[in-house]
């Protein structure tokens, strides 16, 4: 199925488009309120604008459809979700007029070498942390917290405190119950500054300070780092080939809808087809 998104600057807020017209063809007011229900924008006006070049662009593409005699019957993906008929003719067209060429391995190898960094599989850490919680909209309550962080973490690099017992005692995560571990996690699995910090440490050690998120304050321990290992091109050659097939896919589609915006006849709106990636 294909979903029209058009990306350009919205007017600003309060305004809309006034009467709108494709080669004649007028575009109700009612049908961009209705359409403005599928674009998330920060203000009504953002989402106004943006239903508006949507359906722009979709009356463009179902015209060229038309002026090219292409018809098609509408299809089921996986997930049993049937095209209507508009949407089975501009699929049909797309495929017809936008062509791009498929990535050869040594495009696909050159893209593999340059961006190592894609392609790895990321760090585990075997954690435990002690949580003392803080509601991050009061003040006061945040303090405290930090003070018996830092109180805690004393007694804990001194050795004079064991790690296990004090998460026990004082930690606020259900952890508390298996000495503070967290076992192995990997990115993406907790907050940016717990990442952060576990990454910056050596294993066996505690941090410094006191990690601080909208949580609370973290003592965190790191006791091993498994470090990530690269892949092997033949492993990811199938997604390096579908990403470069898509990237070109959308540039063909920007010049192909922004072909059709330079030869019509669009009032009532700005249209900035060549900048704006209008189908994904």
């Amino acid at each position: 199925m294909v979903e029209i998104v058009t990306l350009t600057a919205p007017r600003p807020a309060g305004r809309r488009p006034q009467e709108i017209r494709v080669d004649g063809v007028a575009i109700s007011r009612s049908d961009i309120a209705r359409e403005a229900q599928n674009h998330a924008a920060a203000d009504p006006a953002a989402a106004w604008q943006a239903a508006a070049h949507a359906l722009v662009v979709r009356q463009l593409l179902l015209a060229e459809a038309d002026r090219l005699g292409i018809a098609a019957v509408p299809e089921e993906d996986d997930e049993d979700r049937r095209e209507t008929e508009e949407e089975a003719v501009i699929r049909a067209l797309l495929e017809e007029e936008v062509k791009v060429p498929t990535a050869d391995e040594d495009t696909c190898r050159r893209y593999f070498a340059r961006n190592p960094a894609l392609f790895r599989t990321g760090d585990l850490y075997e954690v435990a942390h002690i949580l003392i919680a803080a509601d991050p909209t009061d003040a006061g309550a945040r303090q405290a917290a930090r003070d018996q962080a830092e109180a805690l973490l004393t007694g804990l690099l001194s050795g004079a405190v064991a790690f296990e017992a004090a998460a026990r005692e004082a930690s606020a995560c259900p952890s508390r119950e298996v000495g503070g571990s967290l076992g192995q996690i990997g990115r993406g699995q907790t907050v940016p500054e717990f990442e952060t910090a576990l990454a910056a440490m050596e294993p066996g050690a505690i941090h410094p300070v006191p990690v601080e998120t909208r949580y609370g304050f973290h003592i965190v321990r790191l006791a091993h780092r498994v470090e990530g290992r690269a892949l092997p091109f033949e492993m990811v050659r199938e997604a390096i080939a579908g990403h470069l097939e898509l990237s070109s896919w959308h540039a063909a589609m920007r010049q192909y809808v922004s072909l059709l915006i330079g030869r019509a006849d669009i009032r009532g709106i700005s249209m900035e087809g060549a900048q704006s990636p209008l189908v994904q």
